[in-house]
């Protein structure tokens, strides 16, 4: 094929999406997916800022964000509950 033909289908491509709109599902599905990870961040950062006091600490890392971000105050108790209790340190 040619070049000319290749840059012609992608533009018209362009071209297509920008009238008809690309689809909103798939980022409206993101944008829920990264307000959640942001909040079960916050939460576990509250939580190391009262566990201070009480010398206690719950990593913040993809794997606890997740689980507190998806689950909400359950999965914070989930974690809290596994930290003292199977985990032992």
């Amino acid at each position: 094929m040619e070049r000319s033909l290749i840059i012609g289908g992608i533009l018209t491509l362009i071209f297509l999406l920008l009238i008809v709109g690309a689809p909103i599902k798939p980022f409206r599905f993101v944008g829920r997916l990264l307000v959640k990870i942001v909040i079960g961040a916050l939460l576990l950062f509250a939580v190391n800022i009262v566990g201070t006091q009480f010398n206690f600490h719950l990593p913040i890392n993809v794997g606890t964000t997740f689980v507190s971000g998806f689950l909400g105050l359950p999965g914070i108790g989930a974690l809290i509950v596994i930290k003292l209790y199977i985990l032992p340190s």
